[in-house]
């Protein structure tokens, strides 16, 4: 038990037996006054640590966001039976046991229907008091797990717009229409083919910049083009090794990932024909390797180290499989992490624009709806059955308002939790699968 909830409870036995010894005990002796406090302290610890560990436990094993119609079905049966096991027990513990007021006999006989009665309902407060406050805070947790899948979106967002800002670095830009100025005086020919390499890596920007994932094929294939232009450009200074398996290519990988890999490689290493940059992209135990010979060049400034940021922010947001980065004297490696299929990525939707929403709000103000009109039904029979029994102890009337009332709210919980209305939600399935099935 929380260190929380025994003070609330102890604060509770404190109270009611002050109550019950300065307004219904004629001898007011300290000896009446512990046994009072003993009395109090045991229907609110048993009740009230009864009913807790009852809701803890069923929060734990059937949420209310996971499974709420068989948590509800589960809840009022569970309260049910261990209210009145419990009640009983403390009723047995009070009259029999501490004031002697009874018989074990005479308690089973049925005289002290009336209060075992009033008591369950009480009881039956309390659970539907602390199952209420469950679901309350059941709801502030998914109203949270929102905010920060919308959180994610924005910072999935922001990442996509990183990677666009990175994806076609500007110096790779003007080198690449220096080459080509050059190329058309002196190789016409060669300059229409590079030309050509350009448009095709402009193209597969366009055509990526929106996906999450690529095959490993089409990435091969993208970086193989761009490899190209880095030929024309450096010529023999530097030299590509792809090594990639097979059973890779249809496997995934975050989009544009080589290009800026291969372009941090050209970035940070001086390359010239006595001494070529190699650059090898091979699969290795499900990541795909880019490595390097370091000839690592003087920077002016400081490297930011985006590029790499990057592609790490973006694996973060799809897998829990990381970016791997080795350096040593000799080489340079990254390994990217090669996904076997496409996880399931939040999309972007407004709340208005989402059915599911709206459908989950309508849900939300039934569930409180029926929980106010359980709270509403614990409270007030009770106060009827005193009412009943101080005012004409002779005419019992309480029931016919219970049983009314008791009605209306079976009616009600089978209404919001769809009892009974399986094969509805059954046939509702296979029309979406039908028409799943034909869009496809």
């Amino acid at each position: 038990m929380k260190r929380r909830n025994f003070i609330t409870l102890c604060w509770i036995s404190l109270a009611t037996s002050m109550f019950f010894f300065f307004v219904f005990t004629d001898e007011k002796t300290l000896e009446n006054f512990m046994l009072t406090i003993a009395i109090s302290s045991m229907y609110s610890f048993v009740l009230g640590a009864g009913n807790g560990l009852i809701n803890d436990f069923l929060n734990k094993k059937f949420p209310w966001s996971e499974a709420t119609t068989k948590r509800a079905v589960i809840s009022i049966v569970s309260i049910l039976l261990a209210n009145i096991i419990l009640v009983y027990f403390c009723n047995y513990m009070n009259f029999v046991v501490f004031q002697k007021a009874a018989t074990t006999e005479e308690y089973f006989t049925g005289k002290y229907n009336y209060i075992n009665w009033f008591t369950i309902n009480i009881a039956l407060l309390i659970s539907a008091f602390l199952h209420a406050k469950g679901f309350m805070e059941e709801l502030k947790k998914t109203s949270k797990k929102e905010v920060v899948e919308q959180k994610l979106i924005a910072k999935s967002a922001n990442a996509q717009f990183e990677s666009l800002k990175n994806q076609l670095d500007p110096h790779f830009l003007f080198n690449s229409l220096n080459v080509l100025s050059s190329l058309i005086d002196e190789n016409p020919r060669q300059a229409q083919k590079f030309t050509a390499s350009m448009s095709k890596i402009y193209r597969y920007v366009l055509e990526q910049k929106d996906k999450e994932l690529v095959t490993v094929e089409d990435e091969l294939e993208f970086a193989k083009t761009y490899c190209e232009l880095l030929k024309t450009r450096f010529e023999d200074s530097v030299d590509f090794v792809f090594d990639v398996k097979k059973e890779d290519y249809r496997r995934f990988v975050v989009p544009l990932s080589l290009q800026l890999l291969l372009e941090n490689c050209i970035k940070h290493n001086f390359a010239t024909s006595s001494k070529p940059l190699i650059i090898k992209i091979y699969s290795e135990n499900d990541n795909l390797c880019i490595e390097n010979n370091l000839q690592v060049r003087e920077q002016i400034k400081e490297s930011s180290g985006i590029g790499l940021a990057n592609i790490v922010q973006r694996y973060a947001l799809l897998t829990k499989k990381n970016v791997f980065i080795e350096k040593s004297e000799d080489y340079f490696k990254v390994k990217l992490p090669i996904l076997s299929a496409k996880p399931n990525v939040v999309t972007e939707k407004t709340n208005n624009e989402d059915p599911a929403y709206e459908r989950a709000q309508k849900r939300v103000k039934e569930l409180k709806s029926f929980y106010g009109n359980l709270i509403s039904y614990c409270i007030i029979i009770p106060f009827l059955i005193i009412l009943n029994l101080i005012t004409s102890p002779r005419n019992i009337w309480f029931y016919w308002p219970m049983l009314g009332w008791g009605i209306g709210l079976v009616a009600h919980g089978m209404s919001v939790f769809a009892i009974g209305k399986g094969w509805e939600e059954k046939k509702i399935r296979e029309i979406l699968e039908k028409q799943n099935h034909f869009k496809n």
